[in-house]
């Protein structure tokens, strides 16, 4: 059987990289003691020896720590934004950008202590022993993009076939929740993908998410008519939210934020709306029965809640 061994070596940097850029923030934060874990292409590369060009570095960081991550930045020279308030924030060298992401772009992957106690480590840029994303945590942060330019599909396969024989695979069940059926979807497609290695899944994963789907059976698993592919995709499902009367999940669903924090990323998404149905080019027939794009717009619009079902 084929084997997959990760390139543990220290990273060299490519030529779309800016290594002085990136070595220097990791270097600032790490003195100062902020807490903060590598991912996106470096995390991929460090557990399956899979490297690609970027022009970005991704570290994830919890909401609560995301002002402070910023000022040290902004302290030491560097550009800093907050792109979107719901979990994204960017720091500035030149052309080339840190990513400092606390919360997944749909609002169900928050960063919090676990990803911490349990982060590897590697040497990047010179930089010894950072640490880095838990594979587990890749996982599930990947799993629900699924947009028509990005499926993190290849990611999450290469991510099993390197470490599904030592993931915590009831640790993973776990932080999917009641989104277990896309945890089993990435694991049916993997055995697809590289059936000679379908023993990188324990069997007691897919017969306990077997046995969930098939008691489960055609039941919906919560109430009223909701879509949930909008938890997947930002606009490949906008004409079922927009045009078909489903509930945009994103709004049921996602119990993660405050109340600020929940207006603050309802502002965005207003703002996102309206090029999200530009670039899938939705535009919907003039009829009695389908209200122009504006009028459905703002239907959508005034049903994101201003408030959080839970706060903190």
């Amino acid at each position: 059987m084929p084997t997959t061994t990760p390139d543990s070596t220290t990273h060299h940097a490519t030529p779309d990289e800016n290594p002085d850029f990136y070595r220097d923030c990791l270097a600032v934060l790490s003195r100062k003691n902020a807490d903060f874990v590598i991912g996106g292409a470096y995390a991929l590369r460090h557990y399956t020896g899979i490297s690609r060009k970027t022009k970005d570095l991704d570290i994830f960081v919890r909401p609560r720590d995301c002002a402070e991550t910023l000022k040290i930045l902004a302290q030491a020279g560097y550009r800093t934004e907050v792109v979107n308030a719901g979990w994204l924030a960017k720091a500035w060298g030149g052309s080339s950008f840190l990513d400092i992401i606390f919360r997944s772009g749909n609002g169900m992957v928050e960063v919090d202590d676990i990803w911490f106690k349990r982060a590897t480590h590697m040497d990047l840029f010179g930089l010894r022993a950072l640490p880095v994303s838990p594979p587990e945590e890749v996982i599930w942060s990947k799993a629900f993009t699924m947009e028509r330019e990005r499926f993190d599909l290849a990611d999450i396969a290469h991510m099993i076939q390197a470490q599904g024989q030592s993931l915590d695979w009831r640790h993973l069940i776990d932080r999917f929740g009641v989104n277990w059926r896309v945890l089993l979807s990435y694991i049916v497609l993997f055995g697809f993908i590289f059936p000679v290695e379908r023993d990188r899944v324990p069997s007691f994963v897919m017969d306990e998410l077997m046995h969930r789907l098939k008691d489960e059976g055609t039941r919906p698993d919560g109430p009223g008519n909701v879509c949930k592919g909008t938890l997947l995709s930002g606009s490949q499902y906008l004409v079922d939210t927009l045009y078909r009367g489903y509930q945009d999940a994103r709004f049921t669903e996602v119990k993660t934020m405050t109340a600020d924090q929940l207006i603050d990323w309802k502002h965005a998404l207003d703002r996102e709306l309206d090029q999200r149905l530009e670039d899938v080019g939705l535009v919907p027939p003039e009829t009695p029965d389908h209200a122009p794009t504006q009028t459905r717009l703002n239907g959508l619009k005034s049903k994101i809640p201003s408030t959080p079902a839970i706060g903190r």
